[in-house]
């Protein structure tokens, strides 16, 4: 298939991988670029030189584009650019913050960018900066989230109607069903994060992908809105987390909560209990581990299978009504 989406990062699918801290390093990227979908790496969780070492690893494992994704509130943010330029990478992803700041830089130096957004505000912001499209997150998001809560289903038409960049739907999305329903509402691609979190390439402990596939519904919760807005998955430290904000602790006595590193305790070293869970919603329905190749091949085969489906219900013409007597 082609659209503005493939055409764009010169994919086969307009299926992006997520770059999530903790979970998405350089082979689950390549191994996402190579199945034809656009693999990112998750550059939120390096430090300067561990993403110029992922970087050289996933251009010597795949020939395909891929990308970096750049969260902008984290520190050594001038050296992650610097180094993206400095290795050739051509697409960025930024988000958790102002596009303006780094948009007109990357793009002088031909990079192409897109921005997370939760709002048709912030989209709109984004197509302002010069951002090549926009990818609409909504609520169901794990990771970083946006404080209106709005979800999927309805940011992405809003989102679709604001700008005239192509948009990329997220949120909720793991399977061809909702990719189907994503393109039906506007979008002309989708960004799956929590399917991929739960595949062999991904950099995240066994244990933290075993804890997702065994999750249900309502098993997720969006917390820590006063500092960061973050889905995180049930344990004692969201336990400690949703009794402090009930309580309606400070952003102060959040971050000390939080800490240092509970982000990588938790995804990266299997610390279930005490660690930072970061997940979607649609984790309930991730119930196994599979390579990451297969999770591309079974979305876009079931997005086909859905589309033809939905073509054999289109009723037929029905010819005009005699209104003569």
């Amino acid at each position: 298939m082609t659209n503005r989406i493939c055409e764009l990062f010169g994919i086969r699918y307009p299926l992006v991988q997520a770059g999530m801290v903790w979970c998405s390093g350089w082979r689950l990227a390549a191994a996402v670029s190579q199945a034809g979908g656009l693999g990112l790496i998750g550059s939120g969780s390096m430090y300067p030189d561990v993403l110029r070492e992922h970087i050289r690893k996933c251009k010597a494992a795949t020939t395909k584009p891929f990308g970096v994704n750049v969260p902008l509130l984290y520190p050594d943010i001038d050296q992650h650019m610097n180094i993206i330029a400095q290795e050739g990478v051509r697409i960025v992803f930024t988000s958790a913050g102002n596009p303006a700041t780094w948009t007109g830089w990357l793009k002088q130096r031909g990079i192409t960018v897109v921005h997370v957004v939760s709002s048709s505000r912030f989209a709109r912001k984004a197509q302002e900066a010069g951002c090549d499209a926009v990818v609409a997150e909504g609520f169901e998001a794990g990771g970083h989230n946006g404080r209106e809560e709005t979800t999927t289903m309805v940011l992405v038409p809003l989102v679709v109607q604001a700008v005239s960049i192509p948009v990329i739907a997220a949120g909720g999305i793991a399977t061809g069903r909702a990719m189907a329903a994503a393109m039906a509402l506007g979008a002309e691609g989708v960004q799956i994060g929590t399917r991929f979190v739960a595949s062999e390439e991904s950099s995240a402990h066994p244990a933290f992908k075993q804890k997702v596939v065994a999750s249900g519904e309502g098993d997720t919760l969006l917390m820590m809105k006063k500092v960061v807005p973050v889905r995180l998955l049930r344990n004692r430290f969201f336990e400690q987390v949703y009794e402090a904000e009930q309580r309606g602790a400070t952003a102060e006595e959040l971050k000390a909560l939080l800490g240092r590193a509970r982000a990588k305790r938790g995804m990266f070293e299997g610390d279930l209990e005490e660690g930072e869970l970061e997940i979607g919603e649609v984790c309930a329905q991730v119930k196994d581990i599979k390579p990451a190749a297969r999770i591309v091949q079974d979305i876009m085969e079931e997005y086909y299978q859905v589309l033809q489906h939905l073509c054999a219900q289109r009723p037929r013409a029905h010819p005009s009504a005699d209104h003569t007597t």
